[in-house]
């Protein structure tokens, strides 16, 4: 079982469905959702360099090659992050195996029927040309940056950030800020096994990531990411 059934009762459900209503952007933050123990060994298999490949994105364009990122303009940098590349190792390469399925359960029936109750939406991968790039492990450090953005599109009905930080601290930075209203942000720190789940489409939800102030060390903010539609 990947999560904490304590977080998971009817009476947690009907909580979270209150405070999506209540909330601007329409959003809830679960720590504790899933298991802890197989979450730490899931970052175990993430602090293996070998597994990170470094994607930039343009407001414009995605994946971007250096020729083309050193010529964009700052001000149209959107993205600087690594992208996990275990899912591409061999079948002998075991120690990738937690890590890939719990991508896997991310996507599974199961954990979408759980998105489908909080967010009275029915979520489903159907119509999904390739579900398994929807969610993945990123990591951010002092040179990198998320920019401001929205992750609103046709059918995307929830988004997904799980932080992978053990003892992470205020003065590292790193955290989610929403856009929220009338110029009152919301912020959200990226503590271990903290869960945001938010609707892309509802009022103020776009939003950016505070720079991560570790600059000189190996220090890195881990998440995962994944993105969820519906019929």
């Amino acid at each position: 079982m990947w999560l904490n059934d304590q977080q998971t009762i009817p009476s947690a459900i009907r909580r979270y469905r209150k405070t999506l209503a209540a909330s601007t952007p329409h959003h809830i933050v679960i720590d504790g959702l899933f298991d802890p123990q197989k979450l730490d060994a899931i970052c175990a298999v993430l602090h293996h360099e070998h597994y990170w490949q470094t994607q930039k994105h343009s407001y414009s364009a995605l994946y971007l090659d250096d020729s083309k990122w050193h010529a964009t303009p700052d001000t149209e940098r959107f993205v600087q992050r690594d992208l996990w590349q275990g899912h591409k190792a061999g079948p002998d390469d075991k120690q990738c195996a937690i890590a890939h399925e719990f991508l896997q359960y991310l996507r599974s029936k199961d954990f979408m029927a759980l998105l489908s109750k909080i967010f009275d939406v029915q979520i489903t991968d159907i119509h999904v040309a390739k579900p398994e790039v929807n969610t993945n492990f990123f990591r951010l450090s002092a040179e990198d940056f998320v920019n401001q953005h929205a992750d609103d599109s046709p059918g995307r009905e929830i988004c997904m950030l799980l932080y992978l930080n053990k003892n992470w601290s205020t003065e590292q930075g790193g955290e989610l800020v929403f856009m929220g209203k009338h110029d009152k942000t919301v912020t959200i720190p990226p503590l271990y096994n903290r869960c945001v789940l938010f609707d892309p489409s509802s009022e103020g939800s776009e939003h950016w990531v505070k720079t991560v102030t570790s600059k000189g060390t190996t220090t890195y903010r881990y998440n995962v990411t994944s993105w969820y539609w519906s019929e």
